[in-house]
């Protein structure tokens, strides 16, 4: 997937979006395919287009996926560090670089689910280490990065909250399920933005974000609903993403499929990208998201930041 080039001006057909191809085949951790018609791509913006622009299409579309923010080498340097702390535990191709992050064909991916998985206890702390790490913290606070999300927002000063979190997605593992960022943080206001960073490329089938279309307000919805059902149990449980009114695993659903027709009318197709190194996506607390089942040869690995 390459990046677009030139700019376009609000109005015009949709120059800027990918042609749909016959057949992109996507699922999440359970369930069927989702069907071609109910699939498509998300809208790349350069990251030089006009502040205006960009923010009309946030406010439209729930996300904006932002092209080349953070320089790609940055980006490799962070997922061959990370890799570096699995290299001993068979999770990785042998004969690949750490860079590449190959998954190792001949292992159990089972066996190394990252975040939003069933992670082992081993490596849960593999990740506690990767969390507390000199260079992950250095790359959190990217100049590159916070310099767009101040511009982007207009916020004098933008603070990361502790929850964010690099993880990898092993092919046929189960990762993250589906979601919107309000839903783990409604002790707080609605007031945040979550950046999704790539920690390099990553197919629209490689175990990356997708995201509903239109969902913003059925997210909305959804949690009046929540908060409606569970307005009777004590203040920390009715905040818990993990309450008795919630999937045991703290998401609504693992099957794309079966979401979407539950919800018919109220939403619209699951849309994806071919995300490059360098890429972040930027969505609101209330969009319908989940991660695709990793079908890629590749050890999918994105980190998250609020």
């Amino acid at each position: 997937m390459a990046s677009a080039d030139t700019l376009v001006a609000p109005g015009l057909p949709q120059a800027d979006l990918y042609d749909l191809p016959a057949e992109l085949r996507l699922r999440s951790n359970r369930g069927d395919y989702v069907d071609a018609s109910s699939t498509g791509w998300m809208r790349p913006t350069p990251v030089d287009t006009p502040l205006e622009e960009m923010r009309r299409r946030y406010q439209e579309d729930g996300y904006i996926w932002v092209k080349n923010v953070i320089p790609r080498e940055d980006v490799y340097d962070m997922r061959e560090h990370y890799f570096s702390r699995f290299s001993h535990t068979g999770m990785l191709d042998p004969k690949a670089s750490l860079r590449d992050g190959i998954f190792n064909p001949s292992s159990d991916p089972t066996a190394h689910q990252g975040i939003g998985g069933l992670p082992e206890p081993s490596t849960n702390a593999l990740l506690d280490l990767a969390h507390a790490d000199a260079v992950y913290r250095t790359f959190l606070a990217h100049p590159s990065l916070r310099a767009f999300i101040r511009h982007f927002s207009g916020w004098s000063e933008e603070r990361i909250l502790d929850r964010a979190m690099l993880r990898h997605n092993c092919p046929g593992s189960q990762s993250t399920g589906i979601h919107y960022d309000q839903y783990f943080l409604r002790d707080g206001e609605a007031e945040f933005l979550t950046a999704w960073v790539p920690i390099g490329d990553c197919a629209a089938n490689g175990g990356g974000l997708m995201y509903l279309e239109n969902s913003t307000s059925l997210g909305k919805e959804l949690e009046r609903d929540f908060l409606q059902k569970a307005e009777h149990l004590p203040k920390e449980e009715r905040v818990d993403a993990f309450n008795r009114y919630m999937a045991k695993d703290g998401f609504m659903s693992h099957d794309a499929v079966e979401f979407r027709e539950e919800h018919a009318g109220k939403a619209g197709r699951w849309l994806v990208g071919d995300y490059e190194a360098g890429d972040v996506v930027f969505h609101n607390p209330w969009i319908v998201h989940a991660a695709t089942h990793n079908e890629d040869e590749k050890g999918g690995f994105d980190w998250r930041a609020i």
